[in-house]
């Protein structure tokens, strides 16, 4: 099994450093890998390449908010859970985060340590508990028929490493690396 990634995006960096350091407290590198962006378009650009068990984004960045970035990863990755990190309390804020990218926490800056510690322990085991579910779904599925085991077998690479089962083809049959254009 492969060890759980986390994502954090924040256009300040001593945002990104501070919320590495309190989560590599509480979750070792053998516990799980932690990536930092400070641009929201690379960090949604990396969801397409690599799976992410929790997704925590800051509100306000340039080019980019953290609801748009969540929603976008959702797209790519509807099994990441999403949380968002913001010093605003607009009500309008916290409704859009929840109806459109359906973030499962809202964290205040600043943050209490122990709550977003808590939220990310949250955010993992309920991450586990859906592939724990999609599996059994899938293993029933097999079994009655209505997948078949190598279905079964594309789905479980394609939520290890997202977009690892689609390939480029090229009109000679030749595969193509990178974006088609």
């Amino acid at each position: 099994m492969t060890l759980p990634r986390l994502m954090l995006v924040d256009d300040e960096p001593h945002v990104l450093q501070s919320l590495q350091r309190l989560l590599r407290r509480h979750f070792p590198e053998q516990a799980c890998r932690i990536e930092l962006f400070a641009d929201p378009v690379k960090a949604l650009e990396r969801s397409k390449d690599a799976a992410f068990a929790v997704v925590i984004s800051d509100f306000r960045m340039p080019g980019m908010d953290g609801i748009a970035l969540l929603k976008a990863i959702k797209a790519v990755q509807p099994d990441a859970m999403r949380l968002i990190l913001s010093a605003t309390a607009d009500r309008s804020v916290l409704i859009d985060a929840i109806n459109e990218a359906e973030i499962l926490r809202f964290i205040a800056k600043p943050w209490d340590d122990g709550e977003v510690v808590e939220a990310v322990r949250q955010a993992l085991s309920r991450h586990d508990q859906l592939q724990d579910d999609r599996r059994l779904a899938d293993e029933l599925r097999v079994r009655k028929g209505v997948m078949t085991p190598q279905e079964e077998e594309l789905r479980r690479l394609e939520e290890e490493e997202p977009g690892i089962t689609k390939v480029n083809w090229g009109p000679d049959g030749s595969v193509i690396l990178g974006d088609p254009e």
